[in-house]
């Protein structure tokens, strides 16, 4: 509030603009999807929610959030794309289930350091070598641990 009481607002600006900077300085801890990004059928959409992440240095495109999810899952293969030492991979015996009642042993799992939006994340992850159609995938591990708090109405997610 601060910054808004102080800021100089040009005599004529319309009531829109105003809005859409007061909102940036609001949006600071936030990841918002606008209306222009919806899909054609609009709210009523299923599609599955995909983020683009920083690792190290690198960009991270199709990281699926998944709230049916109960790991987080790195494909080996993501592992070998970021050039991460697979020395890092601590060894387990986890074997991670799907709807279909196989189970697909895990490699080990390791610790990687995400930026996501403007929040930075330390999140575990179980290592599997899968063929999938995701880079990484959050499960609702992290969805509780980031504290997220999902508003359809809006179509944000909001970092506390």
């Amino acid at each position: 509030m601060k910054i808004l009481n102080e800021a100089h607002v040009p005599d004529k600006i319309t009531v829109n603009h105003l809005e859409k900077i007061a909102n940036k300085i609001f949006e600071a801890n936030r990841i918002t999807f606008s209306d222009n990004e919806l899909p054609l059928e609009g709210t009523e959409h299923n599609r599955a929610l995909y983020l683009t992440v920083k690792c190290k240095d690198s960009m991270i495109t199709r990281v699926l959030v998944d709230n049916g999810s109960s790991v987080n899952i790195c494909p080996l293969s993501t592992l070998h794309k970021l050039k991460i030492d697979t020395e890092r991979i601590h060894k387990n015996s986890i074997c991670v289930r799907g709807f279909d009642e196989g189970g697909k042993d895990s490699v080990g799992d390791i610790v990687l350091e995400l930026t996501i939006g403007p929040v930075e994340f330390t999140i575990e992850f179980q290592v599997l070598d899968v063929a999938v159609s995701y880079n990484l995938l959050l499960g609702r591990s992290w969805i509780h641990v980031a504290k997220e708090v999902p508003s359809s109405l809006h179509q944000m997610v909001k970092f506390e």
